[in-house]
């Protein structure tokens, strides 16, 4: 049967009425790190890839990787990997039941993006 009804039901709230929350942020940021994650891992396919290919075409990959573009994506692979690593250990701290009320998701995703900033400046130190 058909809605007549469809014009005078109220619309899903829009971004200019809706609010997003922080916790809900950080998991749209869980997302968008594990997709980022695909592109550095494809730059650095192609590098071993040029590696294998010939001393001519390893030039250039290599041009590219240790370019400030490539420094620049690298660093921000390396933090959107523990972003995405510490993130994971907060679902699964979640899947437990566990930190589900609002004032411990929120210490956890302060959690998450302050040790993502910590654990990346140590890789950089170290390595």
């Amino acid at each position: 049967m058909a809605d007549v009804n469809r014009g005078n039901r109220p619309l899903s709230p829009h971004l200019q009425i809706y609010r997003p929350e922080f916790t809900s942020i950080t998991s749209i940021l869980t997302r968008i790190t594990g997709n980022a994650l695909l592109l550095g891992a494809l730059l650095v396919v192609w590098w071993l890839l040029a590696a294998a290919s010939g001393p001519e075409y390893f030039a250039i990959a290599d041009g590219v990787i240790t370019s400030w573009f490539g420094d620049l994506v690298m660093l921000l692979s390396v933090w959107a990997l523990w972003y995405h690593a510490l993130a994971g250990v907060r679902h699964l701290i979640w899947d437990t039941g566990r930190g589900l009320d609002l004032k411990d998701a929120e210490s956890l995703a302060y959690l998450v993006i302050g040790g993502s900033f910590v654990l990346t400046l140590v890789t950089i130190v170290l390595v």
